[in-house]
């Protein structure tokens, strides 16, 4: 999990997909952090991201650094604790001008029952499940 992580680190954005209703949508986003041995990601309660996880947990993330891809899939669980919030805030200091733990708007989701596969085109690709 650690090497998805760095990936998603070193990547910088990586691209998650959910869905709505029979729609999907994808979004750039840049959160990727280990907290308690599972893999978070951060957004907000306002946004359209959320409400469609809230509503369907199943999501896929890919991201690319060269000749290399990532996807991650898997259900995104809200962990609702004010210490998942702030680990992620903590790990991400440019996000506490728009986030806090206790704004009522932070909201943090990890991987559970998630496959990463890192591919590219002159590798059999490799397969991570956590």
């Amino acid at each position: 999990m650690e090497r998805v992580e760095k990936f998603l680190k070193d990547a910088d954005v990586y691209y998650l997909a959910t869905m709505e209703g029979d729609q999907p949508r994808v979004r750039p986003f840049g959160t990727a952090h280990i907290f308690e041995g599972k893999l978070y990601i951060q957004t907000g309660k306002v946004k359209e991201v959320y409400k469609q996880l809230k509503e369907n947990p199943k999501a896929e993330i890919c991201a690319c650094i060269k000749d290399q891809w990532l996807r991650v899939s898997g259900e995104l669980i809200e962990d609702d604790r004010r210490e998942a919030r702030q680990s992620m805030l903590d790990d991400y200091p440019s996000l506490q001008s728009m986030y806090s733990a206790d704004d009522g708007n932070t909201a943090v989701f990890y991987f559970q029952n998630a496959t990463a596969v890192f591919s590219s085109f002159q590798a059999e690709p490799e397969i991570i499940k956590f």
